[in-house]
């Protein structure tokens, strides 16, 4: 099995998460013509897929530890492109609600046995490097999915989009069936589904840290996507295109900072990085909030960072979580992804009101004060680690 080209299939896996999502969001409109439906319906088709991509990864988890990392990734594949071929057939809005469930139950596999299969394949540097990569897969998924989604609803029918989503899953599905071997370690947990399992992953300093630090994240990332439109429409007057190119500054960054993120954990500690990139992130916001409203260029050059340091920090977050728990790290990759979609699904909740309280400054303020008191503790759970271990 060659090991890093098994990284990329089950990159690519994972990768199938994020690009199911945004590879759908520019044809809403044709959805919505087609079903003759409502706004709220067609929203749902967003929203349902990110809460089973959510609830899937506490299920995966334990499941991955239990029966192994090749016979899960498979079976979610399949699912995925069923459900794909269903979302293609489907002739109701409520059959497309149910596939789009269907979709995210399948595809959920991906980012747990990815980032498991490279903590069982590599170790010390080559594991952080080896997270850099998967990383940087998926934060392409919503870099390239706009992009594919757009072209297609372009030139094709708008079911053409879900046709595309079976031929790639279909092709991840048959590298990872021919070349993807079980790397399920003898030591690893084959206990029952239990809550306890989830519990014992958040008592432990590290595993509660990265379970914060990764939430917080989602949730001011997901601020800047759906909040910062307004701005850009509002104060400088840029069309779709114009604003597809403001995001497209921060993602491709995103993907950077993932890759360097990988590159640096051989050369400095963890530990160390994840501080550096979490009070930068600060920093970063704080720029943001003092330049949205002055100066385009500096906007941009401010989400830019934003992305930069949070690619820095991600690869970072699983290499801690598959080397502190070796024998059940399938289990805590799900709890860290379910905490990290919570975020996700929270931030434009909590930011809407945030929003129509105090505008954009309440609520990019809001995300800068809880990155800060995340950093904080991160510093002071780091500084109770070293002083431990030098007694």
């Amino acid at each position: 099995m060659k090991r890093q080209l098994v990284v990329y299939l089950v990159s690519l896996a994972a990768f199938l998460g994020p690009f199911t999502q945004t590879i759908y969001t520019p044809i809403l409109p044709e959805v919505r013509e087609a079903f003759a439906t409502s706004s709220f319906l067609i929203n749902l088709t967003i929203s349902i897929f990110t809460f089973f991509l959510a609830m899937m990864q506490i299920v995966y988890g334990p499941l991955t530890d239990r029966k192994g990392r090749r016979t899960v990734l498979l079976g979610g594949i399949v699912i995925y492109i069923a459900a794909s071929l269903g979302c293609f057939f489907s002739t109701s809005i409520y059959a497309l609600l149910f596939f789009r469930a269907l979709q995210a139950v399948g595809i959920a596999a991906g980012s747990v046995v990815a980032a498991t299969v490279i903590g069982d394949l590599f170790t010390g540097k080559e594991r952080g490097r080896a997270m850099g990569t998967f990383q940087m897969m998926v934060s392409l998924g919503p870099v390239v999915g706009p992009i594919v989604g757009g072209f297609l609803a372009e030139h094709f029918p708008f079911r053409t989009v879900f046709l595309a989503l079976v031929a790639v899953g279909g092709l991840v599905g048959a590298g990872n069936f021919l070349l993807l071997k079980e790397t399920k370690p003898e030591t690893a947990v084959s206990s029952p589904f239990r809550l306890s399992d989830f519990a014992s992953v958040l008592r432990r300093r590290a595993g509660s840290s990265i379970v914060l630090l990764g939430f917080v994240q989602y949730y001011s990332l997901y601020n800047f996507l759906v909040f910062l439109p307004s701005i850009l429409t509002d104060r400088y007057g840029l069309s779709a295109q114009e604003k597809g190119t403001v995001y497209l500054a921060m993602s491709s960054m995103i993907v950077i900072g993932s890759f360097l993120g990988g590159r640096l954990q051989g050369r400095f500690p963890e530990r160390r990085i994840l501080l550096a990139a979490s009070y930068l992130t600060v920093l970063s916001i704080f720029f943001f909030l003092i330049a949205a409203q002055r100066s385009l260029s500096l906007l941009v050059l401010a989400i830019a960072l934003f992305g930069l340091f949070l690619g820095l920090s991600l690869p970072v977050q699983t290499t801690v979580l598959t080397n502190v728990f070796q024998a059940n790290r399938s289990t805590a990759i799900g709890v860290y992804n379910f905490f990290r979609y919570m975020g996700m699904a929270f931030g434009p909740m909590i930011g809407s009101a945030l929003f129509a309280a105090g505008g954009y400054h309440l609520v990019y303020g809001m995300d800068d004060l809880l990155f800060f008191a995340c950093a904080l503790l991160l510093t002071v759970r780091v500084a109770r680690t070293r002083r431990q271990s030098a007694v």
